[in-house]
């Protein structure tokens, strides 16, 4: 099976700075897109921005500017480089993966486990 193990969540007053990461480990092939999700309490859960293997990244419209997608394929990790926070970025971040495991199979979505991010005011 595939994992996802994601780090780098954590308490943070507005305008700070975090660095989330996502490993994925496993029966890998390779991995196609990987992305960053966040859910909110009592919200539903959105997409943050997402790198395909290659091309361009693709972000939501509230973090442009202020966050960074990249990955390491070597590594299979995605990093999301969080900057300028904000108190309504506190979410639960969840990474992804688009994930093919056997030569003879296509790809399955696999999610992390999720990693919390509190901005504070």
């Amino acid at each position: 099976q595939v994992q996802l193990v994601e780090s780098g969540g954590g308490l943070v007053q507005a305008g700070g700075s975090l660095r989330l990461s996502c490993a994925a480990s496993g029966s890998i092939i390779s991995i196609n897109a990987m992305g960053w999700y966040r859910q909110a309490p009592g919200k539903q859960r959105e997409l943050v921005a997402v790198i395909p293997r290659f091309g361009r990244t693709n972000y939501t419209d509230s973090v442009k500017g202020r966050f960074t997608i990249s990955r390491d394929n070597a590594k299979n990790t995605v990093y999301l480089q969080m900057n300028s926070l904000k108190p309504e970025d506190t979410a639960a971040y969840y990474c992804h993966a688009d994930v093919r495991p056997t030569l003879w199979s296509g790809t399955n979505k696999y999610w992390g486990q999720g990693t919390q991010v509190t901005v504070s005011s």
